[in-house]
């Protein structure tokens, strides 16, 4: 069963119908449980949730703090303030988390007792075929996490060097055959400008190589972290949560994929995202952090079952020393 079907209607019927969810489906909190208790959280705590989406695990840290206690969330995307909580300990603030720091100075806030992050892409955004994130769906190529950047994926694949597109594929896609990918996009724009997710479909299946499902999953990933700058998004909020986090705070972080993944692993290592060990003048190592876990947690059997999406999740957990 291949995606060429998709030009003969077949798929269009069925698996590529649009899902259209309410707001309070939007997105299924990942190792619920497990990250909110990883923070240890204080009654009267300051806290952030970098990433909303539909306020899972906001909603749970709030269980756990009394009126003195604080949260503040953030997200880019404007859809998710429909799931705003109406609650004077909360305050969710319409950012890229890498402002985080910024914006909590305009609260007149220094520091926080734990930060929480959860990195995965929200179902709403997969699920929504205007966003133009899902190859299941035909939609305009947008792909902006917030609506009012400018960057979408089509100018990604309308103005790119060739050379550009491929690093971009190689390094947030670890796709495999790149330079036959980046010159067939370059050639087919020189007749036809690539609008639609469908339309890149088309171009895809000529050059897909290996499970096609995995190829598409692949290359759509990588024009998705260009061009929101997901990387660069990332390192500057780890960044900050190390400004903002008071000694003694927990830090905990979902991820998804390899890539981002090391970005977390090297910096709750080192301080860096080289994961290089740097030594102050007597020979001692300088971490920021103490590692709490010997392993990375994963969701549970049961939890992989009811959310598949949970599937490649990996949480990290690291207290500020």
């Amino acid at each position: 069963m291949t995606l060429p079907l998709l030009r003969r209607g077949f798929w269009k019927r069925f698996w590529f119908q649009p899902i259209r969810r309410k707001m309070t489906d939007y997105h299924v909190p990942v190792l619920l449980k497990e990250s909110v208790e990883a923070l240890q959280i204080h009654p009267d705590g300051m806290y952030v949730d970098m990433t909303f989406g539909a306020g899972g695990h906001s909603r749970s840290i709030l269980q756990k703090i009394n009126a003195k206690g604080h949260l503040y969330a953030v997200d880019q995307d404007k859809d998710a303030f429909q799931n705003g909580l109406d609650d004077e300990r909360f305050t969710l603030i319409q950012s890229n988390f890498r402002y985080v720091g910024n914006f909590l100075k305009w609260y007149n806030v220094d520091s926080v007792d734990g930060i929480l992050a959860d990195l995965g892409v929200s179902s709403h955004q997969f699920d929504f075929p205007e966003r133009g994130f899902s190859y299941r769906f035909d939609a305009p190529l947008d792909m902006r996490m917030n609506t009012e950047a400018i960057l979408t994926a089509r100018d990604v694949l309308a103005t790119y060097t060739e050379e550009k597109l491929i690093d971009i594929f190689s390094r947030y896609g670890e796709v495999r055959n790149t330079k036959q990918l980046a010159k067939t996009i370059v050639k087919t724009r020189q007749t036809v400008t690539i609008q639609s997710t469908f339309a890149f479909n088309n171009l895809l299946n000529s050059v897909c190589i290996g499970p096609s499902l995995k190829y598409f999953s692949q290359v759509y990933q990588a024009l998705r972290m260009e061009v929101n700058d997901e990387i660069g998004a990332l390192r500057g909020m780890l960044s900050q949560g190390l400004k903002i986090l008071k000694k003694g705070g927990r830090f905990v972080v979902i991820t998804y994929h390899s890539i981002e993944d090391r970005e977390v692993k090297n910096f709750f290592k080192a301080g860096n995202f080289d994961g290089v060990l740097v030594k102050d003048m007597y020979g001692n190592v300088q971490r920021p952090f103490e590692i709490i876990g010997k392993n990375v947690v994963v969701p549970e059997e049961k939890e992989l079952k009811e959310n598949p999406r949970s599937r490649s999740a990996k949480m990290r957990v690291v207290q500020k020393i």
